[in-house]
C-alpha cells in the first residue's frame, strides 16, 4: 500500500505544497505489534507511480517490495520542480557553479534539517517504525544520490546506511572531499554507490572522481559496496534494475 498526501516545507518553499509518499508492507495491517525499519528516498514522485514520474517511468519500488515481501517502510517526498533550478538548490549540500546551470546556492542542509527534524519525526510518531539510526536508511539517484551520501555522512546520528545511485559527485570535488573527511561517522556506516558505464563520461572528471570518492569513503572506514553498472544509463529504468543490489546492502543483517 502506498499513501499519498500533501506537505509543505516552509524553510524552502513557504506554503507551496508537494506530495509525500509512504509505502507500508502488507503485514502492517494485520501484525499490529510489528515495527519496521524505514528507508527515506529522494525524488518521491519517481519512486512508485509512472503517472507521477517526471519522465513517465518510476523505479517500481512498490512492486519490488511486494514481490520480495521486504519488511520495510519507505517514505519519500517530491522534489522542488521550480524552473529556477529548484531541485538543484534543494539537493545540493554546498554551493557550486556549472556552465549549464550557473551559480547554485546549495540548500541541502535546510532540506536535511527538515527531513530529520520534521518529516522523520512525523513518520515515527504516526507509524510503527524502528526509529533508531541502525534501522533508518537513505536512497536516491543523481542529485538525490548526492543527498543520500551527504545525509549518511553529515547526519550519521540519524542514518546508518545509504544507497547513492549515479550520485552527482561532480558538483564541487574540493568541497565533497572536505565533507567526507570532516564527517563524524559511526564505524558501522554502510554505503552503496554505483555509476552506469554509459554515463561515466557525461562529465569530464567523472571516472577519476568516482575512483577518488570510493577511495575516500574506504579511508574513512565506511563499509562500501561500489559498482560500475554494465551498460548502465542515467534513468529510472536503469536505477530500477539496481534495486536488488542496493536493497541487499540496506537489509544486510540489520
Amino acid at each position: 500500500m502506498v499513501k499519498v498526501w500533501d506537505v509543505t516545507i516552509p524553510e524552502l518553499t513557504g506554503t507551496q505544497t508537494r506530495r509525500a509518499y509512504l509505502y507500508l508492507p502488507e503485514s502492517y495491517e494485520y501484525d499490529r505489534e510489528k515495527r519496521y525499519p524505514v528507508l527515506y528516498m529522494f525524488d518521491g514522485h519517481n519512486v512508485f507511480f509512472d503517472s507521477h514520474a517526471t519522465f513517465g517511468k518510476c523505479w517500481g519500488m512498490k512492486e519490488y517490495m511486494d514481490y520480495t515481501n521486504t519488511q520495510m517502510i519507505i517514505a519519500a517526498v517530491e522534489c522542488n520542480h521550480s524552473p529556477d533550478n529548484g531541485r538543484l538548490r534543494e539537493y545540493a549540500p554546498f554551493d557550486f557553479s556549472d556552465p549549464k546551470f550557473g551559480d547554485i546556492k546549495g540548500q541541502g542542509k535546510l532540506t536535511m534539517d527538515w527531513l530529520t527534524g520534521t518529516f522523520k519525526k512525523e513518520i515515527d510518531e504516526q507509524y510503527r517504525t524502528l526509529p533508531g539510526r541502525e534501522t533508518t536508511f537513505l536512497a536516491g539517484s543523481s542529485m538525490g544520490g548526492m543527498m543520500s551520501l551527504y545525509g549518511v555522512l553529515d547526519y550519521n546520528a540519524y542514518f546508518s546506511r545509504a544507497a547513492a545511485l549515479s550520485p552527482s559527485i561532480w558538483l564541487n570535488p574540493a568541497k565533497l572531499t572536505r565533507m567526507i573527511h570532516s564527517a563524524e561517522t559511526v564505524p558501522d556506516t554502510m554505503v552503496y554507490m554505483d555509476y552506469g558505464s554509459r554515463e561515466i563520461h557525461h562529465h569530464a572528471i567523472m571516472e577519476k572522481q568516482f575512483r577518488k570518492v570510493t577511495s575516500q569513503l574506504l579511508e574513512k572506514g565506511i563499509w562500501l559496496e561500489s559498482r560500475i553498472v554494465p551498460m548502465g544509463d542515467h534513468c529510472e529504468a536503469c536505477w530500477e534494475r539496481q534495486i536488488p543490489f542496493f536493497m541487499n546492502m540496506l537489509t544486510y543483517e540489520y
